[in-house]
């Protein structure tokens, strides 16, 4: 199959075997790969990654190994997308860690990450999962709104994170994809969501979804001059000096949610916390059944932040495509 994997911090083509199951593990071939922030950081060295990236997929199963007839009746030729994290069980480990036996999968102490950590992703033709990783996708839930389901289900883990209907606004910082769809996400919840943004055209895909929107500069001294402040604010900038004005926009006892993944380290001045008492929480994976339950009731439709669907074997195009300022969704197909 066709490949594509980190070297030199460039994406390099290869050619290579589908992988091989192991029981209880299925063979997906991918039908769309999306890119994220968090692939271009690989590629600048985050995790120290030496494989295939990419964890955000929609594909259909071609194959289970060690099931019974029926169970493999049930997921041959569907359309799946999966959860990223391979806990303890997946890889059917008799002695569980600590983290799986309370629950905490996503936190296990042996996992691999789907095109992140260990564990090869879906800049390929093909990808292997556990079964118990897959979701199934809904008839009325189109392939381009199913590869969204992994950074949605991030969006929708703040609601398991924060009891958000307390909150009367919420803000969120960051204009880019997954920004938006913590917007999006929160607009189900909650009245008023505010965006704050660079991006003109990144904040007219908000509006238009009834985000309000205020655009900024960027500049620390241009958001550190901001009024209103928020009980309830997402940190979502993708940058390091993202967190400095979160901090300033949070109220006294305010809550802020941290979602910005990168590989270069953040400056941190830990006074404003301690001094307006802020709580902070980091957030990260989330739930796919609330994800999939937004996208087939109509709640939520991501698909506006497709900007350019690239065939597989364009990857490298595509990753420097998707690294240009004010650029959306950028999807592979195989």
């Amino acid at each position: 199959m066709l490949s594509f994997r980190t070297v030199n911090r460039k994406l390099r083509a290869i050619s290579k075997p589908v992988p091989k199951l192991r029981p209880g593990w299925a063979l997906v071939r991918v039908r769309l790969a999306g890119i994220c922030n968090t692939d271009v950081e690989i590629l600048r060295g985050y995790h120290a990654f030496r494989g295939t990236p990419g964890h955000e997929f929609v594909g259909q199963v071609a194959d289970v190994k060690g099931v019974s007839a029926a169970t493999k009746r049930k997921w041959l030729g569907r359309r799946v997308t999966g959860e990223i994290n391979v806990s303890c069980s997946g890889y059917g480990y008799r002695r569980v860690c600590d983290f799986c036996r309370r629950g905490l999968k996503t936190h296990c102490a042996r996992r691999t990450v789907l095109g992140i950590a260990a564990h090869d992703g879906a800049f390929a033709e093909y990808l292997a999962l556990p079964l118990e990783n897959l979701h199934l996708v809904p008839k009325n839930v189109t392939d381009e709104q199913a590869v969204f389901v992994e950074p949605l289900a991030a969006a929708c883990e703040i609601l398991e994170q924060v009891r958000v209907k307390k909150f009367r606004s919420a803000a969120v910082l960051g204009d880019g994809k997954l920004a938006q769809l913590i917007a999006l996400v929160l607009r189900t919840a909650i009245s008023r969501v505010v965006m704050y943004g660079k991006h003109e055209k990144k904040l007219a895909l908000a509006r238009r979804a009834g985000i309000q929107t205020k655009r900024v500069s960027g500049d620390a001294r241009d958001l550190k001059r901001i009024k209103e402040n928020f009980r309830l604010l997402v940190e979502a900038t993708g940058s390091p000096s993202g967190l400095a004005p979160a901090q300033h926009m949070t109220e006294p006892r305010g809550t802020l949610v941290l979602k910005s993944t990168f590989h270069h380290a953040a400056p941190v001045e830990t006074w404003p916390i301690v001094v307006k008492e802020i709580t902070l929480i980091g957030s990260r994976c989330g739930p796919f059944a609330k994800a999939i339950a937004l996208l087939r009731s109509g709640e939520v439709d991501p698909t506006p932040l497709i900007e350019r669907t690239f065939p597989l074997d364009q990857a490298p195009a595509a990753i420097q495509f998707a690294q240009r300022s004010g650029t959306m969704k950028v999807l592979l197909k195989p």
